[in-house]
């Protein structure tokens, strides 16, 4: 059972965190698939910590730079997608894309409509083809950082109704569904834009901590003390 929500810490709250943790005789042990750090009494997890991408944790959950770390990210939603590349924590491209995907009076994806109705008349025809330029135009992008750009890790949100036109697309993305290097961006992605792209890599760079019940109690105080108390719409 969890305690609230996760709550966005410093790196001094990380460690103080780590020491508790030491003086407690918890386990500690590296969650690679989510990026976490995941301390337990050997029984139920205490605190779930989901780390810095450029970073990595030793065997302790001592905190470790990556060496020239290269990131790619996009986030797609209906009719509205954004692309960005970071070298070392710094934005070198970013594109927003656009496409008529959405009916106006029924404010539907022409994807999830088409499931439904068929694609007989010609604004119906129109959507569609501006829908397989949309993730053709993306793809393609996203191979382009692939051939100019040693990517170390890639960064997506994407709707699951839209998830397998991206791998369908006539130009395929650089990466496979379950390529080890492709994390899903835990945090919520309402409108994928220039603006929230400067967003999430920011919180991808921070440290993000949710305690149980139990690990509250174990941790009380050192929670109380956080250098920023905001909760954050997580998929952990």
């Amino acid at each position: 059972m969890t305690s609230g929500n996760p709550k966005l810490i410093s790196l001094e709250k990380y460690q103080s965190i780590l020491q508790r943790a030491q003086q407690e005789s918890l386990e500690g042990s590296f969650d690679r698939s989510k990026h976490q750090w995941v301390l337990s009494n050997g029984d139920s997890w205490l605190a779930r910590l989901a780390l810095p991408w450029n970073m990595i944790p030793d065997e302790n959950g001592h905190l470790i730079v990556k060496d020239d770390f290269h990131l790619g990210l996009v986030m797609i939603r209906a009719g509205i997608a954004v692309t960005g590349y970071f070298h070392n924590g710094v934005m070198l491209d970013h594109k927003v894309f656009r496409a008529y995907m959405v009916r106006q009076k029924q404010g539907k994806s022409q994807i999830k409509y088409l499931k439904t109705k068929g694609k007989s008349r010609a604004g119906s025809r129109l959507r569609l083809g501006e829908s397989e330029q949309f993730f053709e135009e993306i793809n393609e992008r996203l191979q382009r950082y692939e051939n100019e750009f040693p990517i170390t890790t890639w960064g997506i949100s994407c709707g699951m109704t839209l998830f397998p036109y991206l791998f369908a697309s006539e130009t395929p993305p650089p990466f496979s569904k379950q390529q080890d290097n492709l994390m899903s961006i835990p945090f919520h992605v309402q409108q994928p834009d220039f603006e929230t792209l400067k967003v999430i890599h920011t919180k991808l760079t921070g440290i993000h901590v949710l305690f149980s019940t139990d690990g509250e109690r174990i941790f009380e105080g050192i929670e109380r003390d956080f250098l920023k108390d905001k909760n954050e719409e997580e998929d952990w």
